[in-house]
């Protein structure tokens, strides 16, 4: 399986790429992002973007892949509407579109979060626009497209968030996570579970189109 990877410098897109270069069946994951990732592995290739919804000169070296993992996204903290919705909605379905057009047998996983609004009605702006972003993947002619929304996650193998707001909390509630988890399990994900639930989606297919914490800790 080859695999293209957006969003492999964030917390949870640190831990789908480790996990994809851990898997045997996965043999190539190319990791398209603004800056260099500073990590070899054999598996590994490289796409350097400035701007990442911008893959027309690059179409070529995107063709011939079976999974897309989306992991690409920023806090909507401070935010207008609309500068949110153009690094959130726009450039996802940016690249979607073309994904979609040189691979249309491509299983498309996309990272959103628990209390994502569908009806893209809601009061609260960030659950609108990953809503609205939601739906129109959804309409694709991907073979499966599959919206994974982690509520809380528990960074593991060494992985930090680069936000330095969330770094703070992830430190201050770091020993809560694991009484979560024993509380109430479906409220908890960690990185290794979301990256290894991409693999066997892409492996074996969604049980349905859209998955919370507990439908990604119950994949296996």
């Amino acid at each position: 399986m080859k695999v293209i990877l957006f969003g492999a410098t964030g917390m949870v897109g640190q831990g789908v790429l480790r996990e994809c270069l851990l898997d045997p069946e996965v043999e190539t994951v190319l990791a398209v992002s603004r800056k260099p990732l500073g990590k070899s592995d054999p598996k590994l290739r490289e796409i350097l973007r400035p701007n990442v919804g911008d893959l027309v000169e690059v179409e070529t070296q995107l063709q011939g892949y079976d999974a897309c993992f989306f992991c690409l996204g920023v806090s909507s903290v401070g935010m207008r509407e609309e500068d949110y919705r153009r690094v959130t909605y726009d450039l996802t379905i940016s690249v979607a579109r073309t994904l979609v057009k040189l691979n249309p047998g491509m299983t498309f996983i996309y990272v959103t979060g628990t209390g994502t609004d569908s009806t893209e009605q809601g009061r609260t702006m960030w659950a609108r626009v990953k809503g609205r972003t939601e739906n129109e993947l959804l309409r694709m002619p991907f073979k499966t497209a599959c919206m994974f929304r982690p509520g809380a996650i528990q960074a593991l193998d060494g992985i930090v968030s680069r936000t330095p707001v969330y770094r703070w909390l992830y430190f201050v509630f770091a020993p809560l996570f694991t009484l979560l988890r024993l509380i109430s399990p479906g409220l908890v994900t960690t990185t290794r579970q979301i990256g290894q639930a991409m693999i066997l989606v892409a492996k074996r297919g969604a049980p349905k189109p859209i998955l919370e914490s507990s439908d990604i800790n119950a994949l296996r």
